[in-house]
């Protein structure tokens, strides 16, 4: 399962920006210069010795020699260049690969290109239908691009950890059962008040705050985790509004909305970051092999919550495993993703059904486990379960979704989750692909679309295990 760590490019780009010959720059390394040319035409592994070299001698973080960010940047090509409209020639892997390791600018710029274009299409098409009331879109949805504006960050933000760390310092916070200690906080520093109130007194919010009267009123439907974080947030908005401020005003978002979304998740980010602080939870991560319910348990937090934050934990100086995690409804819609751990997730349509965030819905309650492996090879380790969020009453429905988290199958082995898999093995390996529209493999029985980039090939006479069998270009 082990890939080779081919970083030529990455490597030659870390020349040239430090204004080195290979001469030179193999000599910093202690190997010759026919060595480094041969690494940096892809020849050549780079061994671990080697990348501990490159970090020490040219201070750089190793995470920003791994290939992490290249694959990203492919599998986002490989959407862009199947798309049936664009059609002016078959772009095969290998020349989208090379793309984005040679010029990830220029492909990110690409996948921006893409989006707009896709935007401009809709709404050509809605004004001909007569959906549009006569008004176009922003060239950018908010909601898309504040989940990029995270997901490109590996959503993690400094700034806000040191906020909520000296937060908790300043109010001596317990970890675990803090919310009486909050609660005296926020009146004595703020003059905040807070009222349990019942739904029907909050106009169907969970959360609101009278500014007039200085009162934090929650839903009494609100677990208690959920009290905490709320109280949390409520207290970031005026504790970390000037770091909220900085890390808006230098995004340069596209639109009000969409920094009104942006801030939302940012001060999310800090309620979580006050609940379960950098360091502590990191060290009981370690400890108890990421093991979630445990570590929801000792921070007082939801499971999902616990999930979260643990995506959160990139800190350059100390990092956790880098974990991707996703949250969808049963339908598929996608409402939450990250993915520092470089799973590629469909920017464009909907993801695989043999993932096992699908599956568990139909095991409503229960960890499962997935080895899942991508065409173009990365292989992750997978941990799903769905959350039932409470109905306010009777004869409302409950909200379930599904919360999907993983990593590389190279840290799998540090997951509790992990005991008793074989993590050499490729037996119970499970083939996924990105979505149905992109995915190559033929003769999956779940298959719900033909791939875009290929012609179908169907003959009347032969039912095959896939509901569409095509033909490679």
């Amino acid at each position: 399962m082990a890939r080779k760590t081919l970083l030529g490019n990455k490597i030659r780009r870390l020349r040239q920006a430090r204004d080195l010959t290979q001469a030179k720059m193999a000599e910093l390394l202690g190997i010759s210069a026919s060595y480094l040319n041969l690494i940096e035409h892809d020849e050549r592994p780079v061994t671990v010795s080697l990348l501990l070299k490159l970090g020490k001698s040219f201070d750089v973080d190793l995470a920003d020699l791994s290939d992490e960010d290249d694959r990203k940047l492919a599998a986002g090509l490989r959407e862009v260049f199947a798309d049936s409209t664009l059609d002016g020639g078959e772009v095969g892997a290998e020349e989208i690969k090379a793309l984005a390791e040679a010029a990830p600018t220029a492909a990110k710029a690409i996948l921006e290109l893409y989006r707009a274009y896709r935007l401009a299409r809709e709404d050509a098409q809605s004004m001909t239908l007569g959906l549009g009331g006569g008004r176009t879109r922003k060239t950018v949805l908010p909601a898309e691009e504040s989940r990029d504006f995270f997901h490109d960050r590996t959503n993690y933000f400094d700034e806000l950890e040191r906020a909520a760390e000296a937060l908790v310092r300043g109010a001596a916070l317990p970890p675990g059962e803090p919310w009486r200690v909050m609660l005296d906080y926020a009146k004595v520093k703020h003059g905040i008040a807070v009222e349990i109130a019942p739904p029907e007194a909050l106009d169907g919010a969970v959360r609101r705050f009278d500014a007039k009267t200085r009162t934090l009123r929650l839903s009494e439907i609100l677990p208690r985790a959920s009290r905490r974080f709320h109280m949390a947030y409520q207290i970031g908005l005026v504790e970390a509004r000037d770091a909220v401020d900085g890390i808006v005003a230098a995004a340069k978002l596209a639109s009000p909305e969409t920094e009104t979304l942006v801030r939302v998740g940012l001060y999310n980010y800090f309620a979580g970051a006050v609940l379960m602080p950098y360091a502590p939870y990191l060290e009981a991560a370690r400890a108890l092999r990421y093991d979630i319910e445990r570590l929801a348990q000792r921070f007082g937090a939801s499971f999902e919550q616990a999930c979260h934050r643990l995506a959160t934990l990139q800190r350059p100086q100390d990092k956790a495993i880098p974990f991707w995690l996703v949250r969808t409804d049963v339908a598929g819609n996608v409402s939450k993703r990250i993915s520092a751990a470089g799973f590629h997730f469909s920017r464009f349509g909907g993801s695989c059904p043999r993932w096992i965030v699908h599956e568990a819905f139909a095991s409503p309650g229960r960890i499962l486990t997935q080895i899942a492996r991508l065409p173009d090879g990365a292989t992750f380790f997978s941990i799903a379960r769905t959350l039932t969020k409470p109905a306010p009453g009777f004869g409302e429905p409950a909200s379930t979704l599904a919360i999907g988290i993983g990593c590389d199958i190279a840290r799998a082995g540090e997951l509790v989750y992990a005991d008793g898999w074989d993590l050499q093995s490729r037996v119970r390996e499970v083939e996924i692909g990105v979505g149905c529209r992109l995915c190559e493999r033929e003769n999956c029985r779940q298959r719900a679309y033909p791939p875009l980039q290929h012609r179908l090939d169907m003959d009347p006479a032969v039912k095959g295990a896939s509901a569409y069998a095509f033909k490679k270009r």
